[in-house]
C-alpha cells in the first residue's frame, strides 16, 4: 500500500515542472530520504540540473549538487518515468492569456501525461495556482479517461485505486525565513482518503500540515492569500496617489501607522505588482466568479489601480526631467532593477518591464543595472544587458529610476553621483545628502 511506502520513505516521488516551485519541492522531498525524479520539458534546464547547477536562487548549488551526485535526485524530459512513480506533484505554470483569462494548457498537458501512466496506489497532487474546481473538473476528468496503460481494468476509482489532492504552493522567491519545510502546508483531497494519503506524504518533510474539507477549498485558500495582497497593495497605491496630490509623504505616513500594534498591517506602494502570483491569481478568482454570475468589483478595481502604476512612474520621471529643463524624448535613463522584488532575479510580470516599454514609447533611451538579472528581452529581437554600476554610468544618466531596491546598492553613493533620482521603493529613505535630487512616488 502507498501509505506504508510513504511512511518508511521507500516511495518513489516525482515532480513535474522544475521552476521556482518544483525545484525547491524536489530538493525538500529528496532531503527527507525519498528517491526523487524531476521532469521538465526544457532540455537545457535538465542538462544544467544534471550538472548540479540550479537556476533557482532558493536552491543553492551546494545543496542540489550532492543530491544529484548521490542519485537521490534524477532529472529527465522523459515522461515515461511516471510509470515507476508512487507520487506525482504537478508544479507547472498557470499564466494568463492575453484576454486575462486562465491559461490551463500546462496543467492539462501534465495531467494527460500522468493519465497515460496512471496506476493503482499512486498519489497525484496539483500545486499550481489555479481557480476553485480545477483539480476535480480538469485533472480528475483527464485521469478518469480510460483506458490506462498500466492497469487491465477499464478505469481506476479516485480515493480507492489512486489518490488526488490539491496543495497550493507557498513559495516566495528570496525569502530566507520561510521555505518549503517550515511553511504550513494546506491540503485538500478529492475524497477524505485522498486528503489522508496526501497529508501523510507531506508530513514526511513539512513541519506543519493543515487539512481542509476539499480540493476546491484548498484552491480557494491560495487565491484568497494572494488576492488579499493584491487588494491591499491596490489600496496603498491609491493612497500614494492621493498623498501625491496633497503633497504628503506616503512612506512617512505608513511608518507612523505601522506603530499601531493591532488592526493595521503595513503594505507599501511601488511601480506595480510583479511575480507569478499577485498580478495573476486575482484574475483566476474574478474569472471563476463570473461563472457564478458575480462581478468581483473590488478585486478588479485593485488590479486596475496596480496596473496603472507604471504610467504614474513615467509621469514622475517626466517631472524629474522637467525640473532640469529636459524632455523625456531623447533623455538617457538609468533603470536600477529589473526584477519584480529586491534581491532576486525573477522578472515574471515585473512592472519594470512595462515602465521600460512606456519610456521607449516616449522616445527615451535607457540602460539598466541589476545584479541579479544579467540580461532580458522585450521581444524576440531586442536583448538588453546589465551594465556595471560605475560613477560614469550614473553621472551620464539624465535620471536614475529605482524600480527594484536591491540591497547590494549603496544608495548614498548613488544619489551623490546622480543628476536626479526617481525612487519608487523608498530605497533612499536613509540618504542624508542630496535629498533635493530625489523624487519619490
Amino acid at each position: 500500500m502507498i501509505l506504508e511506502k510513504i511512511e518508511n520513505r521507500t516511495a518513489h516521488a516525482g515532480i513535474i515542472g522544475l521552476g521556482y516551485v518544483g525545484l525547491p519541492l524536489m530538493v525538500a522531498i529528496a532531503s527527507a530520504g525519498f528517491r526523487t525524479t524531476g521532469i521538465d520539458i526544457c532540455p537545457e534546464k535538465i542538462e544544467r540540473l544534471k550538472q548540479g547547477t540550479s537556476d533557482v536562487p532558493d536552491v543553492p548549488n551546494t545543496v542540489l549538487a550532492p543530491l544529484i551526485t548521490s542519485g537521490k535526485i534524477q532529472v529527465t524530459t522523459d515522461f515515461s518515468v511516471l510509470e515507476a512513480l508512487d507520487t506525482v506533484n504537478i508544479c507547472v505554470p498557470t499564466p494568463l492569456r492575453e484576454d486575462r483569462t486562465p491559461d490551463m494548457q500546462y496543467i492539462v498537458a501534465a495531467a494527460e501525461q500522468t493519465a497515460q501512466r496512471l496506476h493503482s496506489q499512486q498519489l497525484i497532487v496539483l500545486e499550481s495556482t489555479t481557480y476553485p474546481g480545477t483539480t476535480e473538473e480538469v485533472v480528475l476528468s483527464i485521469l478518469n479517461t480510460p483506458p490506462h496503460k498500466n492497469t487491465p481494468i477499464q478505469s481506476l476509482e479516485v480515493g480507492r485505486d489512486f489518490y488526488l489532492a490539491y496543495s497550493p504552493e507557498r513559495i516566495e522567491p528570496g525569502n530566507s525565513t520561510y521555505y518549503v519545510t517550515n511553511t504550513p502546508k494546506i491540503i485538500g483531497g478529492v475524497t477524505p482518503t485522498c486528503t489522508q494519503v496526501a497529508k501523510t506524504f507531506y508530513a514526511q518533510f513539512v513541519n506543519k500540515i493543515h487539512t481542509v474539507s476539499s480540493s476546491r477549498t484548498a484552491e480557494m485558500v491560495k487565491l484568497l492569500e494572494n488576492t488579499f495582497r493584491s487588494v491591499n497593495i491596490g489600496l496603498i497605491n491609491e493612497v500614494a496617489l492621493i498623498c501625491d496630490r496633497m503633497d504628503l509623504d506616503v512612506w512617512e505616513i505608513i511608518d507612523a501607522a505601522a506603530t499601531k500594534p493591532f488592526g493595521f498591517m503595513p503594505f507599501y506602494p511601488g511601480p506595480g505588482t510583479g511575480g507569478h502570483c499577485i498580478p495573476v491569481d486575482p484574475h483566476y478568482l474574478s474569472w471563476k466568479a463570473q461563472k457564478y454570475q458575480y462581478h468581483a468589483r473590488f478585486i478588479e478595481l485593485a488590479s486596475e489601480i496596480n496596473n496603472e502604476m507604471p504610467r504614474y512612474v513615467v509621469e514622475k520621471i517626466s517631472h524629474a526631467l522637467n525640473l532640469q529643463r529636459k524632455a523625456l524624448n531623447g533623455s538617457k535613463l538609468l533603470i536600477l532593477g529589473i526584477a519584480y522584488k529586491k534581491d532576486v532575479g525573477d522578472t515574471r510580470e515585473s512592472p519594470a518591464i512595462e515602465v521600460i516599454r512606456l519610456i521607449l514609447d516616449k522616445k527615451a533611451e535607457f540602460v539598466y543595472h541589476d545584479p541579479y538579472v544579467s540580461n532580458f528581452s522585450l521581444d524576440s529581437k531586442t536583448d538588453y544587458h546589465s551594465e556595471p554600476l560605475t560613477a560614469d554610468l550614473v553621472q551620464s544618466a539624465d535620471c536614475v529610476v529605482i524600480l527594484t531596491d536591491h540591497g547590494a546598492v549603496d544608495y548614498n553613493w548613488l544619489v551623490e553621483h546622480a543628476q536626479s533620482v526617481v525612487d519608487t521603493r523608498n530605497a533612499t529613505r536613509r540618504v542624508q545628502m542630496g535629498q533635493e535630487k530625489i523624487i519619490k512616488i
